[in-house]
């Protein structure tokens, strides 16, 4: 599976909010900090963009898929599909 190329930072919360229980613990200018509690505490910022950058996008997938503990093609499957 490709990564999204039009994903925007809205939608992306919204996706690890709903599978893996991120929340929004705060926002310093365009950058949003979320955090988890599965699997032990995770944080991860994201740019608050209307389109995300590839490199950008992918470094957040691979940063939540090895704190999940899973492989990042099984983890885009369940966000994306």
């Amino acid at each position: 599976m490709k990564i999204p190329r039009d994903l925007g930072a809205d939608e992306l919360i919204k996706l690890l909010k709903k599978k893996y229980g991120y929340e929004v613990t705060r926002q310093t200018g365009s950058h949003i900090r979320l955090t988890t509690t599965q699997k032990g505490e995770h944080s991860i910022t994201i740019p608050n963009h209307n389109d995300l950058k590839i490199g950008t996008l992918n470094a957040v997938l691979t940063d939540v898929a090895v704190h999940m503990e899973r492989e990042k093609q099984a983890l885009m499957k369940e966000l994306f599909e």
